[in-house]
């Protein structure tokens, strides 16, 4: 790990001043899980690094029906796993957060730091890059392509986007806010993620001396949401594909259906095929298998990673069928 500065404001004006307004200059520091492993690897390279953890605007759990969640950046997912509003409310959310199996990351990993993580790419953990160039090319359609995405995958962007957290909040239609030099601005959850067409373009629309702050996600009576993870093992360890359910059963159909999915493209899917596949029909495993098969209907996998179309199919069906069967 390379020399660096540290900082450790206390408000958050300060701590945007202290970001370089180019990207590798300077990083956040908020739970640093992923951060510092990314130091040690020589993957990220800062001159100075600025801790927001003693920003007390940034932390906190608010909910109210009118309002709905509010989750400050440096809220931890065992903050998030233990509160009892979100528990209630938001139970495909807290199955999310379930899916990071470490309690020392639990701990210590904040629901900002979450969406921000960077790829698991192999790849771009090895030096080549978000888009693991070489010589011109990239390196993963012929390479060992076996966790890499089977949508969106057209190129150069062949990576899946790690985030547990976003498939729910983007079926709920959560919002972000960003504040930076120029003020606050706020933006769907969805369009956080950006998949890269150029080397040296992020994964994320967010500037390198803005603060990711808060997250907001909606409350809406009846709403039934559900996260479907399918992994190689139990302990420690990414998802192979996920899928996030929000959806209201009314009259015995299915009411506004979104289906997101997770760890299968460069971004997080949202699936409009499977919601109509979905939309009022009466809930059943046909229907639920059928808004699967119409999720990946259109993935084109890479040489070694076809298994995942299966895997993905059966995380929406049983997604699907998880909102329904628990309620609200």
């Amino acid at each position: 790990m390379q020399a660096f500065e540290y900082a450790s404001p206390r408000n958050l004006s300060e701590a945007v001043r202290l970001l370089s307004v180019r990207w590798g200059e300077s990083s956040i520091l908020a739970g640093g899980t992923d951060l510092i492993s990314a130091m040690k690897d020589g993957i990220s390279t800062p001159k100075r690094l600025v801790n927001i953890k003693q920003i007390s605007e940034l932390g906190g759990i608010e909910f109210s029906p009118r309002n709905g969640l509010r989750l400050g950046a440096m809220v931890t997912l065992r903050g998030l796993l233990d509160h009892a509003d979100v528990q209630q409310h938001y139970p495909g959310l807290i199955q999310a957060a379930e899916g990071v199996r470490s309690e020392q990351l639990r701990n210590m990993g904040t629901a900002g730091g979450e969406l921000l993580q960077r790829p698991r790419c192999w790849y771009y953990r090895n030096g080549y890059g978000l888009l693991a160039m070489h010589d011109g090319k990239s390196l993963v359609p012929d390479g060992q392509n076996e966790y890499h995405a089977i949508l969106g995958n057209s190129g150069p962007a062949y990576f899946v986007s790690p985030s547990g957290l976003a498939p729910i909040l983007i079926a709920l239609g959560a919002t972000v806010t960003l504040h930076g030099p120029r003020g606050t601005r706020r933006i769907e959850v969805e369009k956080l993620f950006v998949t890269p067409t150029r080397v040296g373009q992020r994964e994320h629309d967010i500037q390198p001396n803005e603060i990711l702050t808060e997250i907001r996600v909606p409350y809406r009576a009846g709403v039934r949401t559900a996260t479907y993870e399918v992994r190689q093992k139990e302990a420690l360890d990414w998802p192979l594909a996920a899928a996030a359910v929000a959806l209201r059963v009314e009259g015995g159909v299915i009411r506004d259906p979104r289906v997101v999915l997770g760890q299968v493209a460069p971004v997080p899917w949202a699936s409009p095929e499977a919601d109509r596949a979905l939309s009022g029909k009466r809930p059943s495993e046909d229907v639920a298998d059928a808004a699967g098969r119409a999720a990946v209907a259109k993935a084109t996998p890479l040489s070694k990673n076809g298994y995942k179309v299966q895997l993905a199919r059966i995380a929406v069906k049983r997604a699907v069928l998880s909102a329904v069967q628990q309620g609200g």
